[in-house]
């Protein structure tokens, strides 16, 4: 039976899905605890992943269990500082992943992150 996560916000959609021994999470968006955008460029990149890892985290998911993120980003020369980001913090095999630029983010972020995430209890 599929999990949905914990639904803090006011969003027609879950910001995690369990399915299938795998979690599904919703974009995360580089703003801060209070839904702020967070300014500078690898100070997003981590507000985004701090976000989405929250999220995962909704349906029992961790993030060195992700096999696939997307980054969408407001600035494609973001991709340098994503790539530290990944190398910090994933060891090998490190998930795949998928890089784009978009024309604008919500509330005025400039990342956002998604993941597909192995469940450990799968």
């Amino acid at each position: 039976m599929p999990r949905r996560g914990h639904h803090p916000d006011p969003h027609p959609y879950s910001p995690a899905y369990a399915a299938g021994g795998f979690a599904f999470v919703s974009g995360a968006l580089s703003v801060d605890a209070d839904g702020t955008a967070v300014p500078g460029r690898s100070e997003a990149l981590d507000a985004a992943l701090d976000r989405m890892t929250e999220r995962l985290a909704t349906v029992g998911g961790r993030l060195e269990h992700a096999v696939k993120l997307t980054y969408f980003v407001t600035d494609v020369t973001l991709r340098e500082e994503a790539n530290r980001q990944f190398e910090r913090i994933f060891s090998h095999p490190r998930p795949a992943r998928t890089f784009l630029e978009v024309s604008a983010l919500p509330y005025g972020a400039t990342v956002e992150i998604d993941c597909i995430a192995l469940l450990a209890d799968a």
